[in-house]
C-alpha cells in the first residue's frame, strides 16, 4: 500500500453513507492508519445520511490485526494496547451511531473484526464466510468487543469453546447463533447488502435507534426495568415528528414518509 493511497472509502448514496475497507491485499487487517481513517470515516456521516452501509473490497473482510507490524514493534504491549484503545473508540461509535449501521461482510472475518460484526445493527453474511477469533493462536486474548459479541450470541460455553480451542465457524453457524441477521449466496452479497440498506433508510431512523437502546440493553436489565424503558421510548417516539407520520399515514391508509418527518 503506498503512503497516499487510503485504507478507507467513504461516498453518499441519496440516504446512504456507504462506508469501504480498502486494504484487500491485507486482507483488510487493522492498522492504526485504518483504525484512524475508520473513526474519521464514522465522524464525517452527513447529518442527512439515514444508514452507514459497511463493506470491505477485496476476497476477506477483516481479518483482524496486522500481526506483521505485532512483530516489528519495538514494544509490543504498548503497541498493541494503543492500537486497541483505538479500535475501541470505533466499535463504540458504531454502538452509538445516531442511524442504523449494515454491513455486508464476506470471506474472511476474524480478530478485532468479529468484534466490529458484533456491534453492527444488522449484518448481512456472504454464505462461504468463516468467522474465527484466531486470537489464540498468536497467543492473544480477545479485544475489539469479539468476547462480548461472541458471548452474547453463542452464550459464554460456546464462546469460550470457540476461542480456546482456536475453532471457527461458518456462515451458517453464526446465522444460526444471531451473530448475523441474514444469508446470502456470495455473488448476491452487495446487493442484497445495499438492499436492506435502502429498506431501513426509508423507515423511522430515530424508531429503530431507541429499538436497538431496547434490544441491546435486554441482556443487562430486569424485566421491570425493560418495561419502565419501553414505556419511556415509546412515548418519546409518539411524541417525535416520525411517531407523528406513521400514526397519520395508517389513520389516512397511505404510506408513511418517513424521511419528510424531521
Amino acid at each position: 500500500m503506498t503512503e497516499d493511497r487510503p485504507a478507507v472509502l467513504t461516498e453518499t448514496d441519496g440516504d446512504i453513507w456507504r462506508i469501504t475497507l480498502d486494504r484487500p491485499e491485507t486482507g483488510n487487517a487493522l492498522t492504526p492508519a485504518l483504525a484512524a481513517e475508520l473513526a474519521a470515516a464514522l465522524a464525517a456521516r452527513p447529518e442527512r445520511t439515514r444508514v452507514v452501509l459497511l463493506l470491505a473490497n477485496g476476497p476477506r473482510f477483516c481479518v483482524g490485526g496486522d500481526v506483521r507490524s505485532f512483530a516489528g514493534a519495538d514494544d509490543p504491549g504498548a503497541f498493541v494496547g494503543q492500537l486497541a484503545h483505538d479500535w475501541h473508540e470505533v466499535v463504540r461509535t458504531v454502538l452509538s451511531c445516531p442511524v442504523p449501521v449494515v454491513a455486508g461482510v464476506q470471506g474472511a472475518v476474524a480478530g478485532a473484526g468479529v468484534g466490529l460484526v458484533g456491534a453492527c445493527d444488522l449484518v448481512v453474511c456472504a454464505r462461504t464466510t468463516t468467522i474465527r477469533p484466531a486470537y489464540g493462536a498468536i497467543g492473544f486474548s480477545p479485544d475489539g468487543g469479539t468476547s462480548w459479541a461472541l458471548a452474547r450470541s453463542l452464550g459464554a460455553p460456546r464462546a469460550l469453546d470457540l476461542m480456546l480451542t482456536n475453532g471457527s465457524l461458518t456462515a451458517a453457524e453464526a446465522h444460526l447463533t444471531g451473530l448475523v441477521a441474514r444469508l446470502v449466496e456470495d455473488d448476491e452479497l452487495r446487493a442484497a447488502t445495499e438492499q436492506v440498506a435502502r429498506e431501513i433508510a426509508a423507515g423511522p431512523i430515530r424508531a429503530m435507534v431507541r429499538t436497538r437502546a431496547l434490544v441491546r440493553g435486554a441482556a443487562t436489565r430486569t424485566f421491570g426495568e425493560q418495561l419502565d424503558d419501553e414505556a419511556q421510548l415509546i412515548a418519546e417516539s409518539a411524541a417525535d415528528p416520525e411517531g407523528r407520520e406513521g400514526v397519520r399515514a395508517f389513520v389516512e391508509k397511505r404510506a408513511p414518509d418517513f424521511r419528510s418527518a424531521r
